[in-house]
């Protein structure tokens, strides 16, 4: 039973996470989700909506981009990995587009490759997310951009410190 007990203690029980109460975005949110995995996309899908979201989907960055900017959603999950323009030109294209460069996004993908994780926050990524991924990883990432208001924004960007001399 001890080892047991040590076991819970370096990887998690699972009860810590429980017992801090979930802070969910306002009923209704929207999210765009785009993947090209059926499971992917069913699985979020699922999660999202159980909790009070509203759910859009893309299976490829073309698509994602057009339901963007007719949608405008308040958070967008968008693979790396896509058939035809891959995740970064995606990410690229909504942050250069004044209707929805103001969209937190989440990038995600089944590559464990620390370098994607990195180019996604240099290019304007708000999260990263790795595959598979567990209801508590998808909902903290919500959690962290959520603004008072219980709506996902995009961080604001420190401003720029002066070196000094």
């Amino acid at each position: 039973m001890a080892n047991f007990e040590l076991f819970k203690k370096l990887f998690g029980g699972g009860q810590e996470r429980r017992e801090k109460p979930r802070v969910n975005a306002r009923q209704g949110t929207v999210v765009l989700i785009v993947d090209d995995s059926p499971t992917i996309v069913a699985m979020l899908r699922k999660i999202l909506q159980q909790n009070g979201y509203q759910t859009l989907e893309a299976g490829d960055a073309e698509r994602g981009i057009e339901l963007a900017r007719l949608e405008c959603p308040h958070l967008i999950f968008l693979d790396i990995v896509l058939p035809g323009m891959n995740g970064f030109a995606a990410l690229r294209a909504l942050r250069k587009d004044p209707v929805t460069q103001h969209i937190p996004v989440v990038m995600i993908s089944g590559n464990e490759q620390a370098t994607e994780q990195f180019y996604a926050q240099r290019i304007g990524a708000d999260d990263f997310m790795k595959k598979p991924f567990s209801r508590s990883e998808v909902f903290a990432r919500i959690e962290r951009l959520l603004d008072a208001d219980m709506v996902p924004k995009r961080p604001v960007a420190p401003a720029a410190v002066p070196a000094s001399r």
